[in-house]
This record gives structure tokens, C-alpha cells and sequence, in this order.
């Protein structure tokens, strides 16, 4: 067995400890089926969003065993498949330190619970991938009285969408909390297309809601995919059925691209979003879990 090194943390990663990192994280997918690291982690490895949190490194001799990633006492952990039960992923928690802290697991392995619960986590937050084909009827669903769609444009509408974002989200730990950095790094990134990122606007031009579309490229024996990347509603500015006709506009505008399959996210709890997105025909794909530790 390769000797365990201590683990070292660092605010930002070399463009050689990027390179390991995402090496690691497509072992792992490719071993789990699933990856291990959200799209805002993979931003934080990247350097593409300044951060306040730590990566944590694990090496097996002058191998990258196991990365974990920590801000705001939440994270992410992995391990390469190579070098599993040698004590990576416990010094990862060692180094992340003690008293609250929260990680998400992606895919609901057995193997994760049973790391969790010896390390003293529990289940707190589940987060399901929900499916529908695109190839089967959409409902008709109008939009309000006086509503509007349109295509963001990032000239104008980044700040208002941020505003309209938090309050959307005031009460979700990652999406609320967005900054114009974060939106901007999104706006980057390849797939971005200011097309698909729908905004419900009154006459005089008020966002009362949006739904931001991406198109993940076909992979494996997976196709390309549209996703419902984020859709809210202005609390302050409810209509009655704009999420639901929100949630149509964007899926229809999925399926003139050419796209058969759309997915997207949700947590198990939200009650309301689960059952619209029932309603248009998704089923739960795959799960997601947040442990915490008290």
C-alpha cells in the first residue's frame, strides 16, 4: 500500500492540481455512474468563481487519493476509486474540521450512508434528477393576462434577474445566494445561449419570472439533454400558473432544438414543485444526498 501523505489545503488549486482533481472526479464517475462534483464545485476547482472556501488534497505517495472542497462549513467529498477504504475520505473530514458541517453525496450509494454514519453524519437533504421525454405531447398551458417571454440579454438584464433570483429563492442554501460573479461565470461558459434563458415580463418590461434553459451535449448512452437549469417566479409578483406556463415555454423551446430528453432538479421536499413537475410528466431519475453532521 502507498503510503497515506497528510492532507493540504490551499485557497486555489495549480493548474497541475486542477488537472488531478477533474482527473479523479471522472475515475470516480466512471466507476459510480454518476459524477461527484456539482457544476458550482467544478467552478471552484477551475478558478472560474473567486471563493472564501478550502480544497482540501489527500495523497497516496505523489498520487491525488482524495479532494474535498469546503466553504461555509458545506462541501463536497471524493475519492479515486484506487485508493478507497485507506483512510482518504476520514482525513478529508479530519482536515475539514470540527462542529457543523454538511456534504452532498451524488447518487444514493450505500456505501456513502455507511460513510456518513460512522463519521457521525445523517441524511438531511435530498435532492432528486427528475426525467421526462420531449418526444411525448406537452400540455397547453398560456401565460397570464398581460405576460410577456423574452430572451435575456446580459447588457440589461443581469441585475434585475439577481434581484428577482434571491427573492425567488430567499429561503434555498445555493441558488439565493447567487452573485453577479456567479451569474457571469455561467454566462462563460460554453454552453450558455441567451436564447434559452426565457424572462415573463409585464407591459412595462417588470421580470416577474424566468426559466433558464441548458443543453448538456450527448455523452455515453445518453443523449443531449435540455434541462430546466433554473426556473422562479417573483414571489412579490405572483400570477397565478406563470410557473407552470414558464415551465411549458421553456421545455417547448427544448424540443425545437431537436431535443428528446429533458431533466432537471429539485428537492424531495419542495412539495409544490415536485407535484408541477409531475403534472408534466417527470419521474424521479436519480437521487442525490445531503448529510449532515450537528
Amino acid at each position: 500500500m502507498t503510503m497515506r501523505q497528510p492532507v493540504r489545503a490551499a485557497g486555489r488549486l495549480s493548474a497541475s492540481e486542477v488537472d488531478d482533481v477533474l482527473a479523479l472526479a471522472a475515475a470516480a464517475a466512471e466507476l459510480d455512474g454518476t459524477y461527484p462534483l456539482s457544476e458550482d464545485i467544478v467552478l471552484r476547482v477551475r478558478g472560474d468563481v473567486a471563493t472564501q472556501g478550502v480544497h482540501l488534497l489527500s495523497y497516496a505517495g505523489d498520487r491525488l487519493a482524495g479532494y474535498a472542497f469546503v466553504e461555509d462549513a458545506a462541501g463536497e467529498l471524493v475519492v479515486h476509486p484506487q485508493f478507497r477504504r485507506q483512510g482518504h475520505g476520514s482525513a478529508l473530514l479530519a482536515a475539514a474540521g470540527d462542529g457543523p458541517l454538511r456534504f452532498w453525496a451524488h447518487g444514493d450509494d450505500p456505501g456513502s450512508a455507511a460513510f456518513a454514519e460512522r463519521n457521525g453524519f445523517h441524511r438531511a437533504r435530498v435532492l432528486w434528477q427528475m426525467r421526462r421525454s420531449l418526444l411525448e405531447p406537452l400540455p397547453d398551458v398560456p401565460l397570464p393576462d398581460g405576460v410577456t417571454v423574452r430572451a435575456f440579454n446580459p447588457d440589461s438584464d443581469e441585475q434585475r434577474w439577481l434581484e428577482v433570483n434571491a427573492r425567488a429563492f430567499a429561503h434555498h442554501p445555493e441558488q439565493g445566494r447567487w452573485t453577479l460573479e456567479d451569474l457571469r461565470s455561467r454566462e462563460a461558459e460554453p454552453w450558455f445561449d441567451p436564447a434559452g434563458f426565457l424572462l415573463a415580463v409585464d407591459i412595462a418590461d417588470t421580470l416577474l419570472g424566468f426559466h433558464w434553459t441548458k443543453v448538456h451535449p450527448a455523452a455515453g448512452d445518453d443523449p443531449a439533454i435540455g434541462e430546466i437549469y433554473v426556473l422562479g417566479v417573483d414571489p412579490g409578483g405572483h400570477r397565478r400558473g406563470l410557473g407552470a406556463a414558464l415551465s411549458v415555454a421553456g421545455l417547448r423551446h427544448l424540443a425545437s432544438a431537436g431535443l428528446t430528453v429533458s431533466n432537471l432538479y429539485v428537492d424531495e421536499s419542495n412539495a409544490a414543485a415536485v407535484a408541477l413537475y409531475r403534472r408534466l410528466g417527470y419521474q424521479v431519475y436519480k437521487t442525490d444526498v445531503n448529510y449532515q453532521r450537528s
